[in-house]
């Protein structure tokens, strides 16, 4: 018997104004996430699973197996898990359409970022995930990071708040 693995909080705990670091990884960790075409329709895919749901991300890494994104609910209304739900849902049609059938594994791990918790200190964490990969020697020069609705250099930089 196989058993899904709930997620370790309540629904309503990504829903509002919170800040929500999601990893998601392919099946198997085949890379799939190595072109331009791929990775831009995978970002338009979580362009408009955001907007769809009142949030946007802060972060979003494509690594060749694995996504890391965080994500911000902009409203009361926001729901960070249905984006990421959304999100896995649409790229993965279109992973399947593009002969990638079965890409994603079946869920996705999620942590509601605390009020105390430093979140650019972990944002520059998730861009330097490509340089401690070995992929690239600055995070800047990795063509897969970037940001939707945000500026991610201010970010890095501890300019930006919540």
């Amino acid at each position: 018997m196989i058993f899904e693995r709930k997620h370790r909080l309540p629904v309503e705990e990504y829903r509002g104004e919170v800040v929500v670091s999601f990893t998601a990884c392919t099946r198997g960790r085949r890379a799939l996430f190595t072109t331009p075409r791929v990775v831009q329709s995978l970002v338009d895919c979580l362009r408009l699973a955001c907007a769809g749901t009142w949030t946007s991300a802060m972060i979003c890494c494509f690594m060749p197996d694995h996504l890391h994104t965080v994500l911000a609910g902009s409203t009361v209304m926001a729901d960070t898990l249905s984006a990421m739900s959304a999100f896995k849902q649409r790229s993965g049609f279109w992973l399947a359409q593009a002969g990638m059938r079965h890409a994603w594994q079946k869920d996705f791990n999620g942590h509601v970022m605390r009020r105390d918790e430093d979140l650019c200190k972990h944002i520059r964490y998730i861009a330097n995930n490509p340089v401690r990969a070995g992929l690239v020697e600055r995070w800047e020069d990795y063509p897969f990071t970037g940001a939707i609705g945000h500026d991610l250099r201010a970010i890095i930089d501890g300019l930006a708040t919540r």
